[in-house]
């Protein structure tokens, strides 16, 4: 999410693919992956537009799950008035939870339900040979074996944490 951010003149682009009218190539210019949120709303139709990308399902547990996501998208969302530069950002990512996770995203019971939904959904439409159930405590042979690519020699990195994004985002502790 946080790229989307750095891209505000996206926001339009995400618009148009809730519409129906995606311009994937335009999104995903100089990108060879995408995770994360909005492209995670739009699974299956990345999937049919990519046919022979991997699909990766990044899970967490999901009450660590919800912890994460409520002390920092959540929170972010619920002051849409914090940043006026960033309220067509905020619209459309509210948006997009409403219509394609839940519209009651900011209540934990539902909020879990609709990950635990998400990600069983994915798991019964996605081809196990296309599928990648990955824990970021996994690290990179997973991913590297999925993608046909050597393993880095470099740790496995850890950012963008509860406490970067609250920096980020100036959501105070």
């Amino acid at each position: 999410m946080l790229e989307v951010i750095a891209r505000p003149d996206h926001v339009a682009r995400w618009r148009a693919a809730l519409d129906g009218a995606p311009c994937w190539d335009e999104l995903y210019a100089g990108y060879a992956a995408a995770v994360d949120w909005p492209t995670s709303a739009f699974w299956r139709e990345l999937m049919a537009a990519a046919p022979d990308a991997v699909v990766l399902l990044s899970v967490r547990d999901p009450d660590g799950w919800w912890l994460s996501a409520s002390r920092t998208i959540f929170e972010a969302l619920g002051g849409a008035d914090r940043d006026a530069g960033l309220a067509d950002f905020q619209s459309m990512v509210t948006t997009l939870l409403g219509e394609r996770f839940t519209p009651h995203w900011d209540d934990r019971a539902a909020a879990v339900a609709a990950y635990v939904r998400h990600n069983d959904a994915v798991r019964a439409a996605v081809p196990p040979d296309r599928l990648l159930e990955w824990r970021p405590e996994d690290g990179w042979a997973p991913l590297c074996v999925a993608l046909d690519v050597s393993v880095p020699d470099e740790p496995f990195p850890h950012v963008n944490t509860t406490e970067d994004f609250r920096e980020m985002a100036g959501l105070d502790d």
